[in-house]
């Protein structure tokens, strides 16, 4: 009886009353412990008593890891090391977890480079904030961006067949550890951010939602400063709209290429293979597709937003543009979304001509959708002698037509004719 007795008074050392989770108390004063044996009552009480210390000691343990990993980055930055990835670890920025993708599913959001406009726009962000970003953990790609045929077509056979895939994560599209020596990103589904959100929910302010407020505010305020992690609620139809001046190249803190050329190892290995083979060669980049979308007007006219991109996209109006800038006989890539195969057989008169679907044993490897492709594509064009792009993205750049790429919102008068003479 005095053992048993004992027994009964004896707990481990390592719980105490004031350890007991709330949880588990409220259970305890439930449960009716008067109905039950009184061996089963203090076996359900040691039970209540390991489970409430369970639950206290993981919150413990992920407090302590965030405080641990707070510790590792101010040594870091206290070394005057000079790297993204360790100036801005203690803190984060969270944009949400689709870009540019309203809803649930992806069915409208915008292509490739409409996202890594808006990506590039929260980026800025976090490196003025001096915060870790927190990426998606996948991008959405909408059927109309993910024709498979791109690189699976022959002469005989055009293909029209879309990847079955929705959406690409991150990792696959990007070298995250390459982004991070300007920018230091993880995922949303990383152990490391479901930390950081378990350490904020116990912390007084240490999770602040913002909407509408401007970088210069979140910088100086002392209470979005201190935060552990600003939410924002950016808009879910394009994130760069939040990036007021954007229009004004001198503001820009990352260039247009900074993320076509932070592409995942296995996209750049691919790449690499192609250039090898290519040798001393000139490319171009012919975008069709998507964007020679016609619709009429209340006339019944037809009407396009970029009156003369059909015409300075035909065969014979890029050998009379080009030959300005690439002489006959030159080895030229093509990268296209054109889907008519035999579309550019008139440049092969001219020019030793190559396309993806020259490469498909290469490409196979390691793509499974467009936009996978259209990275390695644009790792290519960036590998060429010569570039002549569809738009000018920079005032130096040479292009196949005059027409904006942005800003011209009026809908015009398709023109399939020259007068006279090519522009150049």
């Amino acid at each position: 009886m005095i053992a048993m007795a004992s027994l009964r008074s004896w707990k481990p050392s390592c719980i105490s009353d004031n350890l007991l989770h709330s949880k588990a108390r409220l259970e305890i004063k439930r449960f009716s412990l008067i109905s039950l044996p009184s061996g089963r009552r203090f076996t359900f009480f040691m039970l209540l008593l390991c489970v409430g210390s369970l639950i206290t000691v993981a919150s413990f343990r992920a407090s302590h890891n965030y405080a641990l990993h707070l510790q590792v980055g101010s040594a870091a930055a206290s070394k005057g090391s000079s790297s993204g990835a360790q100036k801005n670890s203690l803190k984060y920025l969270y944009w949400g977890e689709g870009i540019d993708c309203p809803g649930k599913h992806c069915t409208n959001c915008g292509g490739l480079g409409h996202q890594e406009s808006s990506l590039r726009c929260a980026l800025e962000e976090a490196l003025v904030l001096n915060r870790t970003f927190v990426l998606p953990s996948s991008i959405c790609i909408i059927a109309m961006h993910n024709d498979k045929g791109l690189i699976s077509r022959n002469h005989d056979n055009v293909e029209k067949k879309s990847w079955t895939q929705s959406s690409c994560s991150m990792e696959a599209l990007y070298d995250l550890e390459l982004i991070s020596r300007k920018v230091r990103v993880i995922l949303e589904n990383s152990r490391e951010w479901q930390e950081a959100l378990l350490f904020g929910e116990q912390e007084e302010n240490a999770i602040v939602q913002v909407e509408g407020v401007n970088r210069k505010e979140l910088r100086d305020q002392t209470y979005y400063r201190n935060a552990v992690v600003i939410k924002r609620k950016a808009s879910s139809l394009a994130w760069f709209v939040e990036c007021k001046d954007r229009h004004n190249r001198s503001a820009v803190l990352l260039p247009y290429s900074f993320l076509p050329t932070a592409a995942a190892k296995p996209l750049q290995m691919a790449a690499n293979k192609i250039k090898a083979i290519l040798g001393d060669y000139d490319a171009i980049h012919v975008r069709r597709g998507d964007v020679l979308k016609i619709r009429k007007d209340r006339f019944g006219q037809p009407r396009t937003r970029f009156p003369h991109l059909d015409r300075d996209t035909q065969p014979e109006a890029i050998i009379l543009r080009i030959a300005h800038w690439i002489p006959a006989g030159r080895t030229l890539f093509i990268a296209s979304n054109e889907r008519q195969y035999n579309f550019f057989d008139l440049l092969f008169t001219r020019y030793k001509v190559f396309r993806s679907s020259n490469f498909t044993d290469i490409l196979t490897e390691v793509v499974q959708n467009n936009y996978q492709l259209f990275m390695i594509e644009r790792l290519v064009l960036a590998g060429s002698k010569t570039v002549v792009r569809t738009f000018k993205e920079l005032p130096t750049d040479l292009s196949l037509t005059d027409d904006i790429k942005k800003g011209n919102r009026w809908w015009e008068k398709p023109v399939y004719t020259f007068d006279n003479t090519m522009s150049s």
